[in-house]
């Protein structure tokens, strides 16, 4: 019976590291020990709002754990997903990029732990040069694909398509199967009615790719889900793949 909470705590453990960020992992020891007295280990709740649209960011967020979204809002009050972060990014691209904020909201879909940095640290670790530089571009290189074809999909693709897209994207940012979401959450990220998420999830469920009850989601058959999908998760995959090995 303790072999979930011996799980828990290595997954904990592993997650305290911050090698568990692909950003930092791929600093070279000297340059991360430089990044260490800055970094913070915070623990980031579901729901918790990182950056808001327009205000200029006070700090960047290197998750190990946890999921974050990015969405843009409308003045009617509509929302919709425009990307996701997680442990192969960074939270914060406009600090080094010179914008010092950006039009979207940062919210935390996915509860975990991130480390933080205050934004004059980032900067000068970018002023800085050395590796930090190529890495943090090639990083938002990555982040515009994911950015343009989640626009594609969001258009012209189903919300099944998308349902399945949005899913694949979570797993790589989770060390396993299991998604604690709920079909309003899930909702509120495509910008669709509740209701058409509850259609294309019991869709999916009854063909056997995944499991959902009360906001435990299992994903039971991930290359069925994938042949489900439509493109834009291969696409947006390989570009993090080629420029982020």
């Amino acid at each position: 019976m303790s072999a979930p909470a011996a799980d828990t705590t290595v997954a904990a453990a592993a997650a305290s590291d911050p090698r568990a960020n692909q950003l930092l992992a791929m600093l070279p020891e000297a340059e991360l020990q430089l990044l260490r007295p800055h970094l913070e280990l915070v623990s980031l709740p579901l729901g918790q709002v990182l950056q808001e649209s327009g205000v200029v960011l006070s700090h960047g967020y290197f998750p190990t754990s946890a999921i974050v979204s990015l969405l843009y809002l409308t003045e009617a009050g509509g929302s919709s997903e425009i990307a996701v972060v997680g442990r192969e990014g960074l939270v914060g691209t406009p600090i080094f990029m010179g914008g010092g904020s950006t039009p979207s909201r940062a919210v935390v879909r996915s509860a975990g732990v991130a480390f933080r940095i205050p934004a004059a640290a980032l900067q000068a670790a970018f002023a800085r040069s050395g590796a930090v530089v190529p890495i943090l571009l090639r990083y938002t290189q990555a982040l515009i694909a994911q950015l343009a074809q989640i626009a594609v999909c969001n258009r012209h693709h189903s919300l099944d398509q998308q349902l399945c897209r949005w899913l694949l994207l979570s797993l790589d940012r989770l060390p396993g199967p299991a998604i604690e979401v709920t079909q309003q959450l899930i909702a509120h990220s495509l910008g669709v009615r509740r209701e058409g998420v509850t259609e294309a999830a019991m869709a999916l469920q009854r063909n056997g790719l995944i499991r959902y009850q009360r906001g435990h989601l299992v994903v039971l058959d991930r290359p069925a889900l994938e042949q489900r999908s439509c493109e834009c998760y291969a696409v947006v995959k390989a570009e993090y793949d080629r420029l982020l090995p």
